[in-house]
């Protein structure tokens, strides 16, 4: 272990401005989770020019989630040792130069490298920009400010895939990159202007083997699942990274109990809301991508839909969450998360169970009117719960508590991208296997809407869970606050 200094920096916020640092997080957010979602659309142009396959060019995806898993749980440690200023700007710094690698490239070995430098800034800033809301807001104001970070969270990847389709229908791919660098200097230059530090620096120790060790595990664990949904769970690479990974986490959660200063803090489960909605994320985040993985598939295969006309059906609902999370983040201020969790996951529930009856004849108002219903519940639950369980740790493990979400986060998605992907190819091929004619087209197309029904019944059981989970949701407040208080 690396000894750090004995000193800390602590920050007086009576003169910091709100305004500013959060609309520099914002725009910075902003850019990132659009560039995220813009790219899947460009696949077939891409695998067209570098001559690679599906399981090659599904790489450019699964490296960012790879580099983000891998990343996030070191920032608990980075934004004990770095400003807020630092850790902004050198994340903005590495998307934009990992942007410009992107878009410059002229092979996939570059586009790959590109990505992975990407995927280092944004890992960089997600726990940044949480962590920064929770320590200038006070918990009664948390709802809305988080309501605004959702609206960004959710309107990025709701445009996304549309603009893609524009841009790949009138320039080259290229583009897809190139418009977006303006985007990241505006951000740099706002953050360089008007974003203050507002982290205390302790500088603590560094544990290497904690390191190597958060590395392998959720670096193995994110790889596996992501492979299994492209591959086959059987596949000797999928077990063995799944299992390296498994292992490694279990030794690194041990080594986070028996260190004095842990990279990763485990004393953030000793607060049982945020334990709670902890889970209750990582289940909706499964439910999620129920919705971002198989409703596209569903569209453009089994109802023969463009990519960018599939883009164009999912926006209404994208843009109603987005809209959504700065209300629900205003009434979860004033009335606390019950109200809206509880309902949100029955709105869910049923979005979904009505979403599992969907077929070949399903009309697009239909299609649009469940997404819509769908996003609104959603809206309801992921913020309001988020910020519940934040609110109930101390200032000091903040850094903690926003790596471990963010992390769990992205392990889940991970986990629910294969689960959801390997339900809906088995469906699709027990449909087949049981068809008098599997070769014939009708019957092909029935099989994918067999697969996909199967897939939204899982998720409509996970939400069940999830409901009963909300059920235990209860206003928080943080120990300083009760102290105060009392």
């Amino acid at each position: 272990m690396i000894t750090g200094s004995n000193t800390s920096s602590k920050v007086d916020l009576s003169t910091i401005k709100r305004g500013p640092i959060i609309t520099a997080l914002i725009i910075g957010a902003f850019v990132a989770i659009l560039n995220e979602t813009l790219i899947g659309i460009a696949f077939p142009d891409l695998m067209k020019q570098f001559s690679v396959e599906t399981s090659t060019i599904q790489w450019l995806s699964t490296v960012y989630m790879l580099v983000i898993g891998i990343l996030v749980p070191v920032t608990a440690l980075l934004q004990q040792w770095f400003s807020t200023r630092q850790m902004f700007l050198s994340a903005m710094m590495l998307f934009l130069v990992g942007t410009i690698i992107c878009g410059f490239s002229g092979s996939f070995e570059l586009l790959l490298i590109g990505r992975i430098v990407q995927a280092a800034g944004t890992g960089l800033l997600i726990p940044v920009m949480m962590n920064t809301i929770l320590i200038i807001y006070p918990p009664d104001n948390r709802g809305a400010a988080m309501g605004m970070i959702g609206l960004v969270l959710m309107f990025g990847p709701a445009i996304g895939p549309t603009l893609s389709g524009l841009i790949i229908d009138s320039l080259s791919w290229h583009w897809l990159f190139f418009l977006v660098i303006p985007l990241v200097v505006v951000s740099l230059v706002f953050g360089f202007i008007y974003l203050k530090n507002v982290s205390d620096i302790t500088k603590p120790k560094v544990d290497f083997l904690s390191i190597l060790l958060s590395t392998i595990g959720f670096g193995g664990i994110v790889y596996g699942f992501s492979k299994a949904g492209e591959i086959s769970w059987s596949e000797h690479e999928v077990i063995w990274t799944i299992a390296a990974g498994g292992v490694s986490i279990l030794l690194f959660v041990w080594r986070q109990l028996v260190v004095k200063e842990p990279m990763m803090d485990m004393r953030v489960f000793k607060y049982p809301m945020f334990a709670l909605t902890t889970v209750l994320m990582l289940v909706m985040t499964m439910t999620l991508f129920s919705t971002t993985i198989i409703l596209p598939l569903y569209m453009q295969k089994a109802l023969l839909m463009t990519a960018f006309a599939a883009g164009l059906t999912l926006i209404p609902g994208g843009i109603v969450n987005g809209i959504m999370s700065p209300i629900s983040g205003k009434l979860f201020d004033k009335f606390g998360p019950k109200v809206l969790i509880v309902p949100g996951l029955i709105i869910t529930a049923i979005s979904l169970f009505l979403i599992t009856g969907m077929d070949l004849e399903t009309s697009k108002g239909t299609l649009i009117t469940l997404h819509v219903i769908l996003m609104i519940g959603i809206s309801m639950i992921m913020m309001p719960a988020q910020t519940t369980g934040l609110n109930q740790l101390p200032r000091n493990l903040y850094p903690h508590g926003t790596a471990i979400m963010n992390t769990l986060q992205q392990v889940s998605g991970a986990i629910g991208t294969a689960l959801f992907i390997s339900i809906f190819s088995n469906g699709t091929k027990r449909y087949l296997e049981s068809s008098a004619n599997p070769t014939g087209l009708e019957e092909a197309t029935k099989g994918l809407v067999s697969g996909m029904q199967g897939a939204f019944q899982v998720a409509f059981y996970i939400c069940l869970v999830a409901l009963v989970l909300g059920l235990f949701v209860k206003r928080t407040k943080a120990p300083e606050e009760m102290a105060s208080n009392g």
